[in-house]
């Protein structure tokens, strides 16, 4: 699609072969052009064997490029959930890792001191961290990426992944008029409407409200896009749908170590000004004396005076942090902490301690707010 005639309802087509342009009326235009990964704007960022991620095609264009070039060393631009996941895809071939991240942890949905577990494994299964490195410019060789240049030092490479995150891609409704919000996403009602009579839009392309900070937000999730597509379908198709907003709630995994987090983090509330608590505990995700019980540290934050949960993060035993789902529940509802603790959660010595430890984390948080 090459156009967008808001005023006669058409829109203006060019074939991918041939190249041929024809124009066909709607009565109803879906706009889901999702996102696309963010590239700097540095020198050498046209070579060879630099890769952003952006769907399936992007692993197997990376897949067939390590077949190819048999590579040795690669960096890996950016530690967020993407970044991640490629650095231990790459270790775990054998290839060598380095992750540069111009934060001070990986992770920035975390805050720092959940976030510093997550660097501790990686570096535990063979990836070289350069946190507070800001990137500079790509070194060529004969074409190709040969080095990561940073504020700091040289990384030789033979791939690089661009692991710095996506934007949306809404040139085109731009350009049609069709309003924009947060990050230069979509704006949309929560039917998913664009304001703009007949036009619809959902996906990584379009503005999301937050349920906690109740704020427009930016967010470009998988779950979020499929929810967001359904409530646009069942109103395109004559129903009636609402989709009620997010709260981030996301997991990763990174070689043996799960993570997962909803709601807000530290700076995120401190942006909006409010007071508020944390409370941090280790426990086990099953009964200490039960074999194999693995560590979990769960962080909660609640907003001083009134008790209202804020947020979670979760980070340990990978059986373990799914307990996210607990909290996002309890934030949806809006939940304070007292309701948190008073639910009547499940027990079973191969599943979780007599107190959960979403609720031991809540007990200890209660004391604060």
């Amino acid at each position: 699609m090459r156009e967008i005639d808001i005023r006669n309802q058409r829109i203006r087509i060019r074939r991918i072969e041939g190249g041929s342009e024809y124009s066909e009326a709607y009565d109803h235009l879906m706009v889901a052009t999702g996102a696309r990964p963010i590239c700097p704007d540095v020198p050498g960022i046209d070579a060879d064997g630099i890769f952003g991620i952006n769907g399936l095609q992007s692993a197997i264009d990376i897949q067939s490029e390590l077949d190819l070039t048999d590579a040795k060393q690669a960096v890996v631009v950016g530690g967020g959930y993407i970044g991640l996941e490629m650095a231990e895809a790459m270790a775990l071939r054998g290839i060598k890792v380095a992750l540069v991240e111009k934060s001070s942890e990986v992770m920035n949905t975390l805050d720092d001191d959940m976030a510093a577990m997550v660097s501790q494994t990686l570096e535990e299964g063979g990836v070289s961290l350069h946190r507070n490195e800001g990137l500079q410019a790509f070194e060529r060789g004969k074409g190709r990426v040969a080095a990561v240049i940073t504020d700091q030092r040289r990384l030789a490479a033979d791939i690089v992944i661009l692991g710095l995150g996506v934007q949306p891609n809404t040139e085109l409704a731009a350009e049609a008029g069709i309003p924009l919000g947060i990050n230069n996403s979509i704006k949309v009602n929560d039917r998913m409407e664009t304001g703009i009579p007949g036009i619809w839009s959902a996906g990584d392309c379009v503005q999301s409200y937050h349920l906690v900070s109740r704020k427009p937000f930016y967010i470009p999730l998988g779950t979020v896009a499929n929810r967001q597509g359904r409530v646009a379908g069942i109103n395109i198709g004559g129903g009636h749908a609402v989709f009620p907003g997010v709260m981030g709630t996301a997991m990763v995994k990174v070689f043996d170590l799960g993570i997962a987090r909803t709601g807000l983090q530290e700076d995120e509330i401190k942006a909006l000004g409010w007071e508020y608590a944390t409370a941090k505990i280790d426990s086990h995700h099953r009964t200490g004396y039960y074999p194999d019980a693995g560590r979990i540290s769960v962080k909660l934050l609640a907003q001083k005076g009134n008790a209202r949960l804020l947020g979670a993060q979760i980070v340990g035993a990978l059986d373990g942090v799914k307990r996210i789902d607990t909290v996002a529940t309890a934030l949806h509802a809006d939940f304070t902490v007292e309701r948190l603790i008073d639910l009547d959660l499940s027990y079973a010595p191969p599943f979780s301690p007599v107190w959960d430890p979403i609720q031991i984390a809540a007990r200890q948080l209660i004391k604060k707010v």
